[in-house]
Parts: structure tokens; sequence; C-alpha cells
């Protein structure tokens, strides 16, 4: 159980205060609640953008991360790149693994910790959360502890805006809170998931994705707009209105207020000596407008999924195999942002979690860690062919490889096992005539000469199923074979079947006899 005097130590090494978890950090920055978005996007043109950036460089970051929002709020392609290659990280399962070379110790600690976080809510959205840090460089979650009995749990985790933070520049890059103070106040430990994302080296206000985002989106923001202007003038035809000699400026006013409401309405009046003329549409051409467009949008692609195939077709190319190849390059993006955000999920939840319930004796280099899977489904028919042949070859391949390739978990303690059917067991072999039904069967035999052709064929069938003349046949022959006389040969028969007497030798042999002479016959009528 952990009191407030407890001593645990930070991933880095310095100590955590206790107290301080049961009070957000936030809560005493109430000025931040009360800010409202600026939306910089709003009459964005080329120099007021070249001026957010450069302040943002210059330490005033809160416009840039404000017109970062802005794009994915009024660009529908970026939100829509954005969200694919977000939710290829965050739909992957998770789980949480001990370190290498555990003890029995450290599993058990991870099999809690992963029990743990399952009783947080929402727990897919907090991932998802995460990775807005891929097109923005950060991410922060503050995280608001509670007690459960002698367990400490996070209550909640909250995703507060990058525009609430400021870059503070030291020997290493530091995210802390914007309050009062000119640097900023570091955030507590325990208290916050800061994952750092980088889309190249550099700075965190200039190594954000996003920012290879910004002009694109400003020159496809020109393009709309020009399009649109572009409907409206040249898409509508011309609308001419004639007004006679003399008319006064009433007489005008009404003309014109005539020719709005035909063009918006189909309908409207003029008075008596006036004319309108409609005249075909101008010349122009919209081509150019979809042109850049097109352009803007394949870059937004490139930056955020590293191809353009995976979300669009490029018009004279072979999309199916180039498709495939630019798929490959997503997941190698996928996983690098999959690996990223477990090494920070550990760093600034697992270990938290873990320190506080006492789960991490031996310290964070022992600790259990997160691990979001990866691996691709495998096809098992291929695996299954391949595998046997290898290891008659000599290979050794671990077991524990092969599950791990396959996805298929290891049998633990007394788990049910799957396993090969037992095959049906053997029929007793034929010993002991059972003198009854062979008197049976002798009397069908006699009845079957009798019978119609197609009645006697079935009768055949029957006996050569039901006689188990095979089996005496294979006895007899060992017999005969392994016998140097006549006399060794009948003993042997006796001591066989010591049960049957000589007459019920003679009837087993007539049976036999009965049975060879029907299927005689039946091939006799068969060969006709």
């Amino acid at each position: 159980m952990v009191t407030s005097t407890s001593r645990i130590l930070g991933p880095d090494g310095q100590p955590i205060r206790i107290g301080e978890l049961a009070e957000p950090q936030t809560s005493r920055v109430s000025q931040l609640h009360q800010e409202w978005q600026g939306h910089p996007a709003k009459g964005l043109t080329p120099s007021k953008l070249s001026s957010i950036l450069v302040a943002a460089e210059q330490g005033d970051v809160i416009a840039q991360y404000e017109l970062f929002e802005d794009m994915e709020e009024r660009d529908g392609h970026i939100l829509s790149e954005m969200s694919k290659r977000r939710r290829a990280v965050s739909g992957l399962p998770w789980d949480v693994v001990p370190p290498p070379n555990a003890s029995a110790q450290e599993k058990k600690a991870a099999d809690d910790l992963k029990a743990m976080l399952d009783e947080i809510d929402d727990i897919e959205g907090a991932l998802f959360d995460t990775t807005d840090a891929i097109g923005k460089g950060f991410a922060c979650q503050e995280i608001e502890w509670m007690r459960d009995g002698n367990r400490w749990l996070p209550n909640t985790i909250t995703h507060r805006p990058q525009s609430w933070f400021r870059l503070f520049r030291g020997y290493q890059q530091e995210v802390r809170l914007r309050d009062n103070s000119p640097d900023g106040e570091p955030l507590r430990p325990f208290g916050w998931i800061t994952h750092t994302h980088r889309a190249r080296s550099g700075y965190l206000e200039r190594a954000s994705l996003f920012r290879a985002l910004v002009w694109p989106y400003l020159f496809k923001n020109y393009s709309v707009g020009d399009l649109a202007e572009f409907l409206e003038i040249y898409g509508i035809p011309l609308r001419i209105g004639k007004y006679p000699p003399g008319a006064s400026d009433r007489e005008k006013t009404t003309l014109l207020r005539a020719l709005v409401s035909v063009g918006h309405n189909a309908a409207g009046i003029i008075p008596d000596g006036m004319t309108l003329d409609f005249h075909d549409t101008a010349d122009g051409d919209a081509a150019a407008f979809q042109l850049m467009m097109d352009w803007c949008e394949r870059t937004q692609s490139k930056v955020i999924l590293g191809a353009t195939l995976t979300s669009q077709a490029d018009r004279g190319s072979n999309t199916n195999a180039l498709g495939n190849v630019h798929n490959e390059v997503r997941k190698e993006l996928r996983d690098s942002d999959a690996k990223q955000v477990a090494a920070t999920w550990t760093r600034d939840l697992i270990y938290p979690l873990a320190a506080l319930n006492g789960l991490a004796p031996n310290g964070f280099r022992r600790a259990p860690r997160m691990k979001i899977d990866i691996a691709e489904s495998k096809d098992i028919g291929t695996y299954a062919t391949s595998l046997p042949a290898l290891v008659k070859l000599g290979m050794k391949i671990p077991r524990s490889w092969a599950h791990e390739e396959l996805g298929i978990p290891e049998a633990e303690g007394e788990d049910d096992l799957l396993s090969e059917p037992a095959p049906p067991p053997a029929p007793p072999p034929a010993t002991v005539v059972d003198l009854d039904r062979e008197r049976a069967l002798r009397a069908a035999a006699t009845a079957v000469a009798a019978a119609e052709p197609d009645v006697a064929a079935r009768m055949a069938a029957q006996l050569d199923h039901q006689i188990p003349l095979d089996a005496w046949v294979e006895q007899i022959r060992g017999l005969v074979h392994g016998g140097d006389s006549l006399m060794e040969i009948r003993d042997r028969l006796l001591e066989s079947w010591p049960e049957m007497t000589l007459e019920q030798y003679a009837e087993a042999m007539q049976i036999a006899l009965g049975a060879a002479h029907l299927a005689g016959r039946d091939a006799a009528r068969g060969d006709g």
C-alpha cells in the first residue's frame, strides 16, 4: 500500500511527490480553461501564414497550433488521411508484457497491470488521443488519479490542446504548461502522458508533420475559392435588361430587381416596354483549378501516408501493383508510429501505474512494458506445409517462434488443448463362426439360385460384406506357409479354433463354397 510519505522514483530517477497526484495540474491555471480559439485560418494569406510560422520558431506557438486545428476541421482530405494513419495505430491489439528473461514475480506483475488497464473506461480512446502527436508534433494527456481500496488507478485521461503549452529550449527541448511565468511550468511526473512524435529531425515547433501541409492547404483554399467564383460568373447565363429611352431611375431599379429575381427564382415581372435578353455563358475552363486542387491533395497524401495510391487512384498507372507497393510504405509508417506510442505509454502510464501499486520493485528498467502487436496475419496453411519439411532437413526451429509468427498463444496450465481425433477401434478378429447366423446365410444363398438376377447380385454383395472370409483366409494362409507337414497344419488349425467340432468345420466350408458359387454365377452374368 502506497502512503503519502512514500518515496517512489520516476523514470528519470527523481522522487515522486504522492500528494500532488490528488489534484490535476491544470486545476490551478484556470485561465487556460477560459481561452477561446483564435481560428487563424480565417482570411489566411501567404503573408499571414509566413508570420505565424516565424512566430512559432521564436517561441509563440499558439497561432500555429490553432491553425493546425483549423486545417483538420476545414479540409476533409487532411482529416480523412490523418484518421487513416491514426486509427491504423489505435486499432491494433496491445498487451502488457514483462521484461526479457522475466521472473515469475515480473510475469505476474505484467498480468496484474493488464487487468488494471482493462478497468479504465475508454482506454482505446486515450490511445487514439495520443496519436494526435503524429500530425502536430506532440500531444499531452493529463492523468487524474484515484484510490480504489489500496490501489491507485487513473480516473480520467484527458487530452489537452497543444495551444495550452509552450516549448522550452534547454539541453533537451521540454514541453511545459503555460502559466504566468516566462518559461512555463514543468509538467508533473506521473501526471501526464506526453508523446512527442517527429515527422523529421529538429525542434518540435518545426518538426511537426502539419508544417509540411500548411502551404498545400493554403493553395488548395485559394483554388477552391477561385473555382466557386468561376462557377458563379461563367456557370450562369448572362442576363441583360433593356429599358426604353427616357426611363426613370425608379424604372431602372425595377428592371434590375427583375433581373436578379429571374436569376435566382426563374421568374419575375418587368414594366411594359422593357425587355430581358439571355446570352450564353462566357467561355472558360475550370480544369486549371481542378488540377491545382488535385496536386494539393496528392501532396497531402504523400506527406501523411507516404504515398497516394492508398487513398486515390492516379490516372494512367497500374494502380493495383503500385497500390500494393504504396501500402507497404504505409505499413512501415504504422509500425514506426506504434513503436513510438508504446514507448511513451510504457514510460508515462505503465510504469507509474506499476510503481504506485508496488509492481515495479526493481525500477523502470525491469518494469512491465506496453507492446502493440504489429505482426501481419500469416497463412497457417503455408506454415503447416513448410515447417515439417524444414524440420526434416535438420533446422532447429523454436516452438515459441512458430507460436509468435502465427499469433497462436501457447497453452498454459490446464488449458483445454486441441488434439487429433482418435481413430475408430479396429473390429475384433473373427475366430468362431456363429452357426445360427451362418445357417441363415446358407438358406439365403440357396434361395438366391432361383431368384432374379438383380436379387442374386444384391445377395452376393451382402454375403461379400457379411462373411468374414478374408480373416479366415489370411489366418489359414499363415498356418499353411508356416507348417512343415499336413499333420502339423491340422494340429495348428485345431489349436486356433478349439471350440469348433468337425461338423462345424464342414458347415463353414459349405458356406464358403456356396458364397464362391454365387460369386462365380455373378461373374458369369457380368461377362455375358
